[in-house]
């Protein structure tokens, strides 16, 4: 039987003991890390200086891409990192929702696109919201916006958008810097929106020759053999018709330092929280147009000096974390959507593309040794470059680790202690350790996507028949097997060697695309189990 005076400092004990708790978890909160995504645009493997195998002999016509190097210095440089995609849009979308995009029919969004993540769907932005963190993308979005079987409302509130989907913020190019139409928005508005002079976008010439709106040059008016572009705003050609929105125009010249400065805002205004900044590059993508003081800065034209650009922009946010102090306990991640684009398009002037200089790249191989790039199906479509600094708790090293982008928001939600619903991110796996260095080896397989999938598992690729209309080079038309190990540029088809191994491959593959994940499958059924690599 406690006394009264025992049982008052039992009970001041139990009030110190719960602030102090309070206390301790207030603290723990705060040590929460910032995650940054650095996301290039058809950045190659050997795009970043530091993946050059050649080391420093600077005499050849490469880039050099010193910060990125720091990036890479300072904490993990992957060398069998993979965005989940060979296109654009479909990448994005699975390294936001974790779920294939394949999955969903997900591809290269349209200019007038509605919003291909519902909004019922899990986000990376929305489950790091459940964890406290401010959330904000910059840069470019092209996962569509507005509601499906109407498209955006480019007049008047564009949404669902970004807001919908767990950002807090959202300076975005709404599609990409090669397609209509040319305007940033702010929120759910076309920022500079001038009612006197509404927006139209649209495939035909009828859709956007409206009385009252600034109507601009024809592409195929200019060169009757041009088959990709339609319209030409501020001289450059792009993909869709778009008339109105002069005032609202974007600057290609200025467009990367217009986002490095909201970006270093949205830093400024979320220091004092943990944050989640999306830095979502329009560079390297084409049309490439650097600003006059990265021109000429390499021997490889447009692309090569935007390279360099894109590289200055990733030092100006690692400044803008050192500043404020918050560089010690940020996740800083660099890595691309998809491999580099090889197509004539990337580098070529055209009668209608009045950029400064052509390619000129001879002795540069933006996918390294891998075959490929953007659109394909070999390693150069989606080995991309993967760097992830965390000084206070990741220590410099490079690693063979197999790793995929669609992975981030289940390894996040590991170390965030966040709970993933069985139909959430059904996609993402839990490769946490690896992203972190502790584990060398990282996915026991993945899936690459290009018009397609095919499977990774260790050092063998395997990929399924396919041909491909009106199209050479992006997919064998044979039943493939490749041994990555003594074949890095997947010259030698070995099907014929390893019948056993193609087939059991070819069986898991089927499985994961009737599957309704991934994550569920390897739980159900076990991964593959009976490879060697003899």
């Amino acid at each position: 039987m406690f006394s009264p005076i025992r049982l008052a400092h039992l009970a001041l004990s139990i009030v110190i003991s719960l602030y102090t708790a309070a206390l301790s978890s207030a603290s723990q909160g705060d040590e929460r890390p910032n995650i940054v995504i650095i996301y290039g645009d058809d950045v190659g493997f050997a795009d970043v200086s530091v993946n050059v195998e050649d080391g420093g002999n600077t005499s050849l016509p490469r880039i050099l891409t010193p910060n990125l190097d720091k990036v890479a210095g300072e904490g993990l440089n992957f060398t069998d990192a993979h965005s989940s995609a060979a296109t654009c849009t479909p990448s994005r979308y699975s390294l936001l929702t974790g779920v294939h995009a394949f999955r969903k029919g997900v591809a290269i969004a349209p200019p007038n696109a509605p919003s291909l993540i519902t909004t019922d769907m899990l986000t990376l932005p929305a489950m790091l919201k459940r964890a406290g963190y401010r959330t904000g993308i910059v840069g470019k979005w092209h996962l569509g916006i507005g509601e499906k079987g109407v498209g955006p409302d480019w007049n008047g509130a564009l949404k669902p958008g970004p807001l919908e989907l767990g950002f807090d913020s959202a300076y975005i190019l709404p599609t990409t810097n090669d397609r209509v139409p040319c305007v940033y928005v702010d929120g759910h508005y076309v920022e500079n929106y001038d009612p006197e002079d509404p927006i139209y976008v649209g495939d035909t010439l009828e859709e956007v020759q409206m009385p009252g709106s600034t109507q601009y040059p024809n592409a195929r008016e200019l060169n009757p053999k041009e088959k990709f572009y339609k319209s030409v705003v501020n001289g450059i050609g792009r993909i869709g018709y778009m008339s109105g929105g002069k005032a609202a125009l974007w600057d290609d010249y200025t467009s990367t330092d217009v986002f490095v400065g909201k970006a270093i805002d949205f830093i400024e205004e979320s220091k004092d929280k943990p944050f989640f900044l999306f830095y979502s590059a329009q560079d390297i993508h084409i049309p490439n147009a650097p600003n006059e003081r990265f021109q000429g800065q390499t021997n490889l034209g447009a692309r090569g000096d935007a390279m360099v650009q894109l590289d200055w922009a990733v030092g100006e946010i690692v400044n803008s974390l050192e500043q404020y102090g918050l560089r010690e306990n940020t996740i800083l991640v660099f890595t691309s959507d998809n491999g580099p684009t090889h197509h004539a398009d990337a580098y070529s002037q055209t009668e209608i593309i009045s950029l400064y200089s052509p390619h000129a790249g001879d002795g540069h191989d933006a996918s390294g040794k891998w075959r490929g790039g953007k659109y394909e199906i070999y390693e150069g479509a989606t080995r991309v470059p993967l760097m992830i600094s965390w000084p206070k708790r990741v220590d410099p090293a490079t690693t063979d680790a197999l790793v995929n982008q669609i992975d981030f928001i289940a390894s996040f939600s590991r170390l965030l202690r966040i709970d993933l619903a069985e139909d959430e991110a059904q996609d993402s796996r839990d490769t946490l350790d690896a992203f972190l260095g502790k584990d060398l080896k990282g996915l026991e397989y993945t899936i690459e996507e290009g018009r397609g999938i095919a499977l990774r598992f260790g050092d063998w690729k395997y990929i399924p028949a396919k041909k491909i209309r009106g199209q050479t080079g992006f997919w064998p038309e044979e039943e493939s097997l490749f041994d990555l190990s003594k074949d890095p540029g997947e010259q030698v088809n070995v099907i014929a060697q390893y019948p056993e191994l193609a087939g059991e491959l070819a069986s898991h593959l089927e499985k994961i695309r009737k599957s309704k994940g991934v994550r569920e499958l390897d739980r159900r059924r076990g991964t593959v189990t009976a490879l060697t690599s003899e």
